[in-house]
């Protein structure tokens, strides 16, 4: 027997040591690219709800001037629509007074 039990064990101890090292190198390398992956992943959700939100804005925007322009001009409309009803109530106001003006006339007792 050339080799003694000693020498098994620390054969043992060694490769044990060896096989734990380079565990332990594949997991922190691991998760070293987990958190590298992480952070970019973090940072792309990031970047793109900043353009989502800068899209909500422009749109906003956009949609604020035009609601402002659709409001001059429905405002404008409706002037012109108010100026046409108070146009028509004055023409039959105008009316019923000539109607009312020949029935008193109608009706009045002669002198």
């Amino acid at each position: 027997m050339s080799k003694s039990p000693v020498h098994a064990f620390l054969v043992g101890r060694v490769l044990a040591e060896e096989i734990g090292s380079t565990l332990e190198k594949a997991l922190t390398n691991s998760l070293s690219e987990l958190g590298k992956f992480d952070a970019e992943q973090r940072e792309n959700l990031r970047q793109f709800s900043d353009r989502v939100m800068e899209r909500v804005e422009s749109l906003e925007t956009d949609t604020s001037r035009e609601s402002a322009i659709s409001g001059v001009s429905t405002a404008v409309s409706t002037d012109t629509d108010l100026q046409a009803l108070v146009d028509n109530l004055r023409a039959e106001i105008a009316q019923l007074r000539s109607e009312l003006q020949r029935y008193r006339n109608q009706t009045a007792p002669s002198e």
